[in-house]
């Protein structure tokens, strides 16, 4: 049983991250996505890194700084990548491909550069998720599969799976709530500018505060703590893939707080796509070999 807890504290993490568009909703239209992500990475990370001092779990001297920096700009750059992605080609194809690239990037990098042979479960999981996951947004409207927004979207999910990586060559040397307070509060230096380039003044408002410190805390802080937790027990491929748990946390909660209306091929998505990440956690015993 203790083996499948890792799996268990990523899934967890992903579904927090679904939360974040129904989170989002209660926040007024003006507010640009982009501002959204650097308040909560600012908040989420700044808050846990004076904590962290506080508590002298840092140490600057001695920090691994060229992965903490890698991490940093990955999670920086999935940001406007992402967002611009779903602008440009739309929310069904930027999501889809996004997300759904993101662990077969992942399985790619560990089987040819780090020498990690996918196990059969992952492929099955990777398999029945990613086409679930595109069965999922295939009810959404007009879709318009424009190039640039395609790309994007392919290097967002390549940076999330490089991400992922480089932490767990970081939890190799760190704790995971200090390395989730340095990567952040970095992230958030990077993204900065964008609260001046955009309208950032509904942030102080009362009305929104609750919503953008739950997705400061709760989406972030929180979520990619337990994602790094489990990180440490868990294959990085497999994580990437459990964290396909976001979109079809996001699903249900559009269907039952939002009011959305899935089609059956969408409800036949959600089905894959929860049945391969219950594939990948029961077979949490079983590691990637290694290629001799």
């Amino acid at each position: 049983m203790k083996t499948v807890i890792p799996y268990f504290l990523v899934l967890l993490a992903a579904v927090l991250w679904g939360t974040t568009g129904t989170a989002q909703t209660y926040l007024p239209q003006s507010a640009q996505p982009l501002t959204i992500g650097a308040s909560r990475l600012a908040i989420g990370g700044f808050s846990l890194l004076l904590i962290m001092i506080l508590m002298k779990k840092i140490n600057f001297r001695t920090w691994p700084w060229k992965a903490t920096i890698v991490a940093a700009i990955c999670m920086a750059l999935f940001q406007p990548l992402f967002f611009t992605s779903v602008r440009v080609t739309g929310i069904a194809i930027g999501t889809v491909v996004a997300i759904g690239s993101a662990p077969i990037f992942s399985g790619l990098i560990e089987w040819f550069i780090l020498k990690l042979r996918p196990s059969r479960a992952w492929v099955m999981a990777t398999t029945l998720s990613v086409i679930g996951c595109s069965l999922l947004f295939l009810n959404k409207d007009a879709l318009t599969v424009n190039p640039l927004g395609v790309t994007l979207s392919l290097l967002a999910g390549f940076v999330f799976a490089i991400y992922t990586i480089v932490s767990k060559a970081l939890l190799a040397k760190v704790e995971a709530i200090p390395a989730v307070a340095m990567t952040f509060s970095i992230s958030a230096v990077i993204l900065m500018p964008f609260l001046f380039i955009f309208d950032s003044s509904w942030v102080t408002e009362p009305a929104n505060i609750i919503t953008i410190l739950y997705l400061g805390f709760m989406t972030t802080s929180v979520a990619y703590i337990l994602y790094l937790k489990g990180l440490q027990k868990v294959p990085s491929s497999s994580a990437v893939t459990l964290s396909l748990g976001e979109p079809l946390t996001a699903a249900v909660l559009s269907v039952f707080l939002v009011g959305e209306v899935l089609s059956v091929v969408s409800w036949i998505g959600v089905t894959l796509l929860l049945g391969g990440i219950i594939v990948l956690t029961l077979s949490g015993r079983k590691r990637m070999g290694k290629i001799r």
